[in-house]
C-alpha cells in the first residue's frame, strides 16, 4: 500500500490516520471518514518463527502529537 515509507531513526514506521494527509507524509497516510469507523489490517509476507510462536507481538496503534 505504501511505496518507499520513510523509517524513523530507530526503524520503526509511522502511519497516518485521518482525512487530510499531514504535509510531507501523504506516503505514509491512510484516509478516515469523519463520523465513520475504520479497521486496521496487518498482512505479513515471510513471517518468521517469531511469528508463530507469539514472542512477536503487534504493538497497538498510539495516537502521536
Amino acid at each position: 500500500m505504501f511505496e518507499n515509507p520513510q523509517p524513523n531513526a530507530d526503524g520503526s514506521f509511522e502511519i497516518f490516520y485521518g482525512p487530510e494527509a499531514p504535509e510531507g507524509k501523504e506516503n505514509q497516510w491512510v484516509k478516515t471518514i469523519p463520523g465513520k469507523g475504520w479497521f486496521t489490517w496487518l498482512r505479513i509476507y515471510g513471517p518468521q518463527e517469531p511469528i508463530f510462536d507469539g514472542t512477536w507481538v503487534l504493538s497497538d496503534i498510539e495516537r502521536i502529537e
